[in-house]
C-alpha cells in the first residue's frame, strides 16, 4: 500500500480488521465521479483489501482485462483475493503484490487509474506515474484526507508523505491537482462521520498537434 517494507507491515498487521465499510463508502463515491466504463482498462492503486478493485469487478463485462489490484502489502492483498472469492468476482482482478510506484504496467497502457485513501502515503511521484500508465486523456481518480478532519495516528501520521497537499477545501485540492499536471480537474469534499475526503478526477493531458 505504502513505499516502504516497513509501512507494509504497519497495513499488514491491520489486515484482519480492516474498517472495510468507511473504505468501500469512499472507494463508491470514487467510481461514481469518476465513472470507467465497463470495458476500460483500470488499475487500483495501492489497492489494501481492493474496496474500489472489488466494486468495479461486480459490474464489468467478462470480456473486459481484469482490474489491475496494486499492493505492497501481502497481507491486505490475501484479505482482498478472499473476500473477491466469496463475492465470486476474483477472475475479474488482477492482484499483485508491488510497489504502487512505478505501477507493474506499460506505458499509457491504461484508461483509468483510481487510487482511494492512499495518495498521501505514496508521494506526489506516484501521480507523474499514473500520467506515464495511462493513455493520452485517461481519466484519473483519487482521494486526499480533507486538513480539517485528519487526526492521524502517531504510526500513521510518520508515513505521511510530505510533498502531498492535504487540502483545507475542495478548491485548493482541484488547484495542487492542476499544478501536478492534470487537466479537467474537479474535486468535492464528501463527509463520512467525523472523517472528511476530498473526492478529486481529472484527464491526462492530449499533446497538441
Amino acid at each position: 500500500m505504502t513505499r516502504s517494507t516497513g509501512s507494509a507491515g504497519v497495513f499488514d498487521d491491520l489486515a484482519g480488521s480492516y474498517d472495510h465499510s468507511h473504505h468501500e463508502e469512499i472507494a463508491r463515491a470514487l467510481i461514481a465521479q469518476v465513472a470507467p466504463g465497463v470495458d476500460d482498462a483500470v488499475a487500483d492503486v495501492a489497492c489494501g483489501a481492493g474496496a474500489v478493485a472489488l466494486q468495479l469487478a461486480q459490474c464489468r463485462r467478462a470480456t473486459a482485462r481484469p482490474v489491475l489490484a496494486v499492493d505492497l502489502s501481502p497481507g491486505m492483498v490475501a484479505v482482498g483475493r478472499g473476500r473477491a472469492e466469496s463475492l465470486d468476482c476474483d477472475g475479474a482482478i488482477d492482484w499483485r503484490v508491488a510497489d504502487a510506484v512505478p505501477l507493474p504496467t506499460e506505458d499509457h497502457s491504461l484508461d483509468v487509474v483510481l487510487c482511494a485513501s492512499s495518495l498521501h502515503f505514496l508521494g506526489r511521484r506516484a501521480t507523474a506515474d499514473w500520467r506515464r500508465a495511462l493513455r493520452p486523456g485517461g481519466r484519473v481518480g483519487f482521494t486526499l484526507p480533507l486538513a480539517t478532519h485528519f487526526r492521524p495516528s502517531a504510526l500513521f501520521s510518520r508515513h505521511v508523505a510530505p510533498d502531498v497537499l492535504l487540502p483545507e477545501s475542495a478548491e485548493e485540492a482541484s488547484a495542487w491537482a492542476a499544478s501536478c499536471g492534470w487537466t479537467k480537474v474537479e474535486s468535492r469534499v464528501h463527509v463520512i462521520g467525523t472523517r472528511g475526503v476530498v473526492l478529486i478526477s481529472a484527464s491526462s493531458p492530449v499533446p497538441r498537434g
